[in-house]
């Protein structure tokens, strides 16, 4: 399946705008999330807060991948996509569509991962039993990325896999049913599909091989330049909320209102996000995340996708597709 083709059917080719901000002429925008995905941002969701510091009404919708949001930003359905995972979004601007991060939202290498039927007792001493096996993932995601990149590291072929694109709650229920060998997913489907199955490796060893997890905040390339103003109020609320949550001081306020947003049980609410990080400005704003490291990091997701023929081909750079500017107006508010 190439990826490429479903995106640019949906790219509107708008380009780049650069200079002043223009006003914002509607009074409300639409923000994408995920259920089953806590994050601190939601206690103002729910409260109101986005729209008391943004002065428009904001709508919020679900969705279940990356992917998704991609398509709905790029119809203009959606303003900004909160937590969409880097693989979707580099497939996306590799194939011509104009979005840009604006955030790191979540850093979650636990969360992440692929799980293996417990029938099959297949570890990662193993891994080389997969083959012929039936994997559902979802393509184009941050699933994807690190299914592919442990295939590589165990040296599974992947086309000796019956891999089936499937969103994971819905891959975690096939697990669960013994109809597929192999789920990859994330947040509460990824719990449900552990409930039957194993990973082949911890997120400590993925990251010591440079498989990095982390999902970032995005929008239409138009809507950041005309909207900045607007765009870095809701950062704003963002960043205040995570920094309330790092502290400490508003975990169990924001607990319960977090885990009924999200649709989750309380205390599985508080082991999914116990897995998360969520860095600050500064650090997001560093050599590590958005100063350098996640422009490189994207190169390298493009590239193990062109080389498993899930896109044609990367960018040369993936430095214009992060535009900072907002996030750095945002910390002087």
């Amino acid at each position: 399946m190439k990826l490429k083709t479903k995106f640019m059917s949906a790219v509107a080719g708008v380009a780049m705008l650069t200079g002043a901000q223009a006003a914002y002429a509607a009074d409300e925008i639409t923000v994408a999330y995920f259920l089953e995905w806590p994050m601190p941002f939601q206690f103002a969701k729910v409260n109101g807060l986005y729209d008391e510091a943004m002065g428009v009404k904001v709508n919020w919708v679900a969705f279940d991948t990356g992917t998704a949001m991609s398509a709905a930003m790029a119809s203009g359905d959606v303003d900004i996509s909160v937590s969409q995972g880097v693989p979707p979004f580099v497939v996306a601007v590799s194939a011509g569509q104009d979005i840009q991060i604006v955030d790191v939202a979540v850093s979650y290498s636990d969360n992440d991962n692929c799980v293996v039927a417990s029938s099959l007792e297949i570890d990662a001493s193993s891994a080389s039993e997969l083959a012929g096996k039936k994997v559902a993932v979802p393509l184009g995601t941050a699933a994807h990325y690190g299914f592919l990149s442990q295939m590589n590291h165990f040296g599974v072929d992947v086309a000796s896999l019956e891999v089936v694109d499937m969103a994971p709650a819905e891959s975690a229920a096939a697990l669960s049913q013994g109809s597929i060998d192999m789920a990859c997913g994330w947040g509460g489907a990824l719990r449900r599909m552990k409930e039957n199955g194993n990973v082949l490796l911890t997120g400590a060893e993925k990251e010591e091989l440079g498989i990095l997890v982390f999902d970032v905040t995005t929008a239409p390339a138009n809507f950041v330049a005309e909207e900045g103003e607007l765009l870095a109020k809701f950062l704003a609320v963002t960043a205040e909320m995570n920094e309330r949550w790092n502290s400490g001081e508003g975990v169990e306020e924001m607990l319960p209102v977090i885990a009924k947003d999200a649709g989750m049980e309380l205390e599985d609410t508080r082991a999914t996000i116990a897995t998360f990080t969520f860095p600050s400005v500064e650090d997001q704003l560093s050599d590590k995340w958005l100063g350098g490291g996640s422009q490189i990091f994207m190169k390298g997701v493009a590239d193990v996708f062109v080389g498993a023929g899930s896109i044609d081909s990367a960018l040369d750079s993936y430095d214009a597709t992060v535009n900072t500017a907002a996030l750095q107006a945002a910390s002087a508010m």
